[in-house]
């Protein structure tokens, strides 16, 4: 793999940009693997790439029914923050938020990590109270976070409106270090450094079934051919049930469409995230400056990854108290993602019934802050057995009544 930097840019200009070469390669698919990844979204890929990189395992295929990156992955708001209260939550995020940091010389890519700062809007006293605990609770996980009064709102969003007439602004928790990045570079990086440690990456290439012996995953049925493997782990996001069904379990969960969409662009007039939790939504500007506006999840079980009027509608209105500005925006483009949402609104990263399977799921609508976090702790549960990341996120939590309400905790699943 040829090394990415400024000196390469300017060879290949001189040369009209004939020397580079594929980002990673497209092979069929081998007879046998040590691990086989279902799913080559972000969480799948950085699975791979930890297995590689800290455990040496690199015999390994990423599997994807169809291409790249084109599930939740490119289909999110691309909010990465660690403020949440329940301990594991923190301790996961934060490692992902870490990792973020360094990413894009890790892997050689630039991903565009901004670490522009997420504000989440107080606006009731019960959320001022809500986040002051938060703080506390971020202070003792080693999270850095601070609670700050409207006044310094308005300092970082000079577009917002404090004194809306039913949900006034009356502070914030804020994260400076919390930030966004280009979602769709992420798994181009993980993929690339995935290929270049000799992992196969096989698009267009849909499971059909799980195959075990004695109680022990031993393969995959798929569209290209049966292929044996030792472990097997499921990254797929909105379609963890049909899955876990091929392999002979079920999961406590439910698949609904997140929606999202962005603005014509505009001159830059706002350069933090902020969440607004109250009325539920949420905006950032985009490096082409689009504002990026998402909201809740859709109040029905569905599989659709188209956009719906009623989401415009509701999350719009939500905003523009807020922020008066977007009402004169025209809207560019819209799009959901299929997300899996648990009772407690937190994942599942865990061994499983099967022996040899291994399953990540149920992020809800938070999962793409989580990415290098969830790879670098599913990648040492596959290779070792055990993860302190992912401990508390087995699926015995369910069975054993220890939640992770981070619903009740944060008052939305983001």
């Amino acid at each position: 793999m040829k090394h990415y930097s400024a000196f390469a840019v300017a060879r290949e200009a001189l040369r009209y940009h004939t020397g580079w070469e594929r980002a990673w390669r497209s092979p069929e698919p081998k007879k046998r693997y040590d691990v086989i990844i279902i799913g080559a979204g972000g969480h799948g890929l950085a699975t791979a790439y930890y297995l590689g990189k800290n455990y040496g395992i690199q015999n390994v295929a990423v599997i994807e029914k169809g291409w790249l990156g084109g599930g939740n992955t490119g289909r999110n708001t691309t909010i990465i923050r660690s403020n949440y209260l329940q301990d594991p939550s923190a301790a996961i995020y934060e490692k992902a938020r870490g990792l973020y940091e360094d990413l894009s010389q890790d892997l050689n890519y630039n991903i565009m990590f901004s670490p522009r700062g997420v504000i989440m809007l107080a606006q009731t006293q019960h959320e001022i109270r809500g986040y002051q605990r938060t703080a506390h609770a971020n202070a003792l996980q080693g999270v850095k976070t601070e609670w700050i009064g409207p006044e310094r709102v308005k300092e970082l969003v000079p577009i917002i409106n404090l004194d809306g007439p039913r949900y006034p602004v009356l502070g914030g928790l804020w994260q400076e270090r919390g930030g966004t990045a280009r979602h769709d570079a992420v798994a181009w990086g993980y993929a690339r450094a995935c290929s270049a440690m000799g992992m196969d990456i096989i698009q267009q290439c849909e499971v059909t079934g799980v195959r075990s012996q004695d109680g022990r995953v031993v393969g995959v049925d798929t569209t290209k051919g049966a292929i044996d493997c030792d472990k097997l782990g499921i990254v797929v996001a909105g379609h963890s049930g049909q899955l876990a069904e091929m392999a002979g379990f079920r999961l406590p969960l439910e698949a609904v469409a997140l929606q999202a969409l962005v603005s014509e662009p505009i001159k830059p007039c706002m350069d933090v995230v902020v969440m607004a939790n109250t009325v539920h939504g949420y905006m950032s500007q985009s490096d082409k400056g689009e504002m990026v506006i998402g909201g809740g999840t859709d109040g029905f079980n569905n599989f659709t990854q188209r956009g719906s009027f009623h989401h415009i509608e509701e999350t719009v209105r939500a905003l523009v108290e807020t922020f008066p500005m977007i009402s004169r925006l025209k809207m560019l483009r819209q799009w959901g993602g299929i997300v899996d949402m648990t009772g407690d609104r937190s994942p599942i990263l865990s061994k499983t019934p099967l022996g040899g399977c291994f399953i990540n799921c149920g992020w809800g609508t938070g999962g793409f802050k989580a990415i290098p976090g969830s790879g670098w702790g599913m990648a040492q549960l596959m290779a070792t057995g055990h993860s302190p990341l992912t401990e508390a996120f087995s699926l015995d939590r369910f069975k054993e009544g220890r939640f992770i309400d981070e619903s009740v905790a944060a008052g939305v699943a983001h």
